[in-house]
């Protein structure tokens, strides 16, 4: 069991930067693939950006590649999300997700098996 805690967020002009930070319970969480995925209000949940457990692949949707960033600390059991040149359309609520294997589709919500609490960005414009 892997309980995820998330901090950061908030409120941002367009064009600034926020980070994301994803804490993790447990001793094996360099084993987990971790995603950050985000909802606006009347919309679909949708994939941000992903790091397979050794951090040594990173996935992005197509668009945030290029302005957001997702990293890890596995010595901290800490995954962050760091968001340049945030845009109005990026307003969602943001939250990270693990799983502990590689998955195939790695992109799709139901891939993963744990959760954070969610974290609002709001960009103002």
């Amino acid at each position: 069991q892997v309980q995820l805690v998330q901090s950061g967020g908030g409120l941002v002009q367009t064009g600034g930067s926020l980070r994301l930070s994803c804490a993790a319970s447990g001793r094996t969480f360099g084993r987990y693939t971790t995603g950050w995925f985000r909802q606006a209000p009347g919309k679909e949940r949708e994939f941000v950006a992903a790091i397979l457990g050794s951090g040594e692949r990173t996935y992005y949707a197509a668009s945030v590649k290029g302005r957001f960033t997702i990293s890890r600390d596995n010595a901290k059991n800490t995954v962050y999300l760091q968001m340049n040149s945030l845009k109005p359309e990026d307003a969602a609520v943001y939250s990270c997700a693990a799983v502990p294997t590689i998955v195939g589709a790695i992109s799709r919500p139901a891939e993963y098996d744990y959760w954070g609490q969610g974290t609002q960005v709001t960009v103002s414009s």
